[in-house]
């Protein structure tokens, strides 16, 4: 049976309910050790009782002496500095949880904007390491759900729903059906330059001129 892992950053905690339903039903719970304290503050309203991550994953240079001794058994050191905690997790999950089809980032954005905008850009890196064999990685927040595509695709998203693509290659041009602003013309050397988008049909066809990275947000 297809499983789901949650992987919590230490970002915003989501207040609403769609990500609190992904936590709750996850089959594995990975803590990113910074988010920790977050996560046990929000515990008892996300599941009603106590929840134990199943791992938690960093440097645990933020962890006290009480922690380390209660988490025995769950806690993952991870000292090199190459890769963030956000990808720490990730990695960990689809090495040691071969069962998992779906993994969800919650409190990957808020506070900082740098790390917001570099744990969203991971998820085109995570697609392109993973390939379409491995499990589907979405970061979602209170305001939207982010994926990543390495090749032409159908997203059934709804007619109406807020929809922007982003791209960090200038060679690649997307053909688009089912948006209200079509994205055949559009140059990716800019952030912006196909964002604030909306679905005019309920799926959205994406053309790709070669296999490359993007990056979908919806609202």
């Amino acid at each position: 049976m297809e499983k789901t892992a949650v992987i919590i950053d230490n970002g915003d905690f989501p207040k609403k309910e769609y990500p609190r339903f992904l936590l709750r039903n996850a089959d594995y719970v990975v803590c990113c050790d910074g988010a920790l304290e977050k996560y046990f503050r929000n515990m008892e309203a996300v599941f009603g009782g106590e929840r134990m991550p199943d791992v938690v994953i960093g440097d645990l240079d933020s962890l006290g002496k009480a922690a380390r001794k209660r988490y025995t058994g769950k806690l993952v050191h991870v000292a090199e500095q190459e890769t963030n905690d956000q990808t720490k997790a990730v990695d960990y999950t689809v090495s040691h949880f071969a069962d998992v089809s779906s993994i969800y980032i919650l409190g990957g954005s808020g506070g900082r904007e740098d790390h917001t905008i570099g744990n969203l850009s991971l998820l085109m890196e995570y697609a392109g390491r993973f390939g379409e064999t491995g499990p589907k990685i979405e970061m979602v927040s209170d305001w939207s759900t982010a994926f990543a595509l390495t090749d032409s695709a159908d997203i059934h998203c709804g007619t109406g729903r807020k929809f922007s693509l982003f791209s960090p290659d200038n060679s690649l041009t997307v053909k688009s059906k089912g948006l209200q602003w079509p994205t055949d013309g559009v140059v990716f050397d800019n952030w912006w330059k196909a964002t604030l988008n909306i679905a005019s049909e309920d799926v959205v066809h994406l053309d790709f001129s070669h296999r490359s990275m993007a990056l979908v947000i919806l609202d």
